[in-house]
């Protein structure tokens, strides 16, 4: 695999998920404060409890007049502190709650991240029916209606986020990950990449800041013998590694990422997902998800990876 060798440093940048500001996990050895709200069923609960994996003290949904003490209570050696808000919080109003948010900033001393949570309608509301849970502000009307109200009420939050996240097609695993990558207390400060297979026939994975089409490839779905398998079996990889423009196309694309992803990191981007699609998402976008995370390694950069619609069907 050619390509020159990677050397990754960061600051921080402030990014909204896809589109915003990255928050800095902790600034000048000041633990972080991170405040999780957003719609209520986004998966606010699993996030906090993945920031309490990672070493975060958690606390949901204190009353707001409330968070000044608790943020001072373990002075002079304070914590990192996962604080979750949404509606239900007594005293809730998305304008007092970010004037409480910069006063405490301010006088803590701490860097504090806005975390927001979001999700389609429509799927927030089929996992309230699905779970048989009542939304906090539609016990007497249709749960659309309370989510919709719910959106108004927090687009302030939303808008002000540092981090924005939308979890409509996110797995709980792959969420974990995301905050990982920005939130993590114990690891060095470096780039966390994820790279995803996925089919275009089941949409764009909504995570991806990079998406690479590799639809122009040979198929090996038109062979029957190699049909029922996977761009992780040796002979797909050789069929779609065999198609004339496969090398130019791979080192092409090594060869533009290569002096990309360190300015990704010296501008403080602390997680990139790159998203390679193919028609199915079954081989050819597998096989190159796998050569590129392979790639990554060889030059110093592990990858996660994830086969969203193999791993899916499975």
């Amino acid at each position: 695999m050619s390509g020159p060798a990677l050397s990754m440093t960061r600051d921080d940048d402030a990014s909204e998920v896809r589109r915003g500001e990255e928050p800095r996990p902790a600034d000048g050895g000041r633990p972080a404060v991170v405040i999780v709200t957003g719609l209520s069923g986004a998966g606010r609960t699993t996030a906090l409890r993945a920031l309490e994996d990672l070493g975060y003290e958690a606390v949901d949904n204190p009353p707001l007049v409330l968070l000044a003490g608790l943020l001072h209570a373990d002075a002079p050696a304070p914590r990192p502190m996962a604080i979750g808000i949404d509606v239900r919080t007594r005293d809730f109003a998305a304008p007092t709650s970010l004037a409480l948010l910069d006063r405490i900033a301010g006088e803590s001393g701490r860097r504090t991240s806005l975390l927001f949570l979001d999700c389609e309608d429509e799927v927030l509301g089929r996992r309230f029916t699905e779970t048989r849970r009542r939304h906090p502000l539609a016990t007497d009307r249709p749960v659309l209606d309370g989510i919709r109200r719910e959106r108004e009420i927090v687009w302030p939050l939303r808008r002000r986020a540092d981090l924005v996240i939308d979890t409509t097609a996110l797995p709980p695993a792959e969420l974990k990950r995301i905050l990982e990558g920005h939130y993590a207390l114990d690891a060095a400060p470096r780039l966390a990449i994820s790279v995803m297979s996925f089919s275009y026939r089941q949409g764009l994975p909504r995570e991806a800041d990079l998406v690479i089409d590799v639809r122009f490839l040979d198929n090996p779905h038109y062979d029957p013998v190699l049909r029922p398998l996977t761009g992780r079996d040796p002979a797909v990889g050789a069929r779609v590694a065999a198609d004339p423009d496969f090398p130019a196309f791979f080192d092409g694309l090594t060869g533009w990422l290569a002096p990309l992803l360190p300015r990704y990191a010296k501008e403080g981007k602390s997680y990139l997902t790159i998203a390679i699609g193919c028609t199915g998402g079954k081989h050819r976008s597998v096989y190159v998800s796998e050569r590129l995370a392979a790639w990554l390694a060889a030059a110093g950069l592990p990858a996660r990876i994830h086969h969203r619609d193999v791993d899916r069907a499975s």
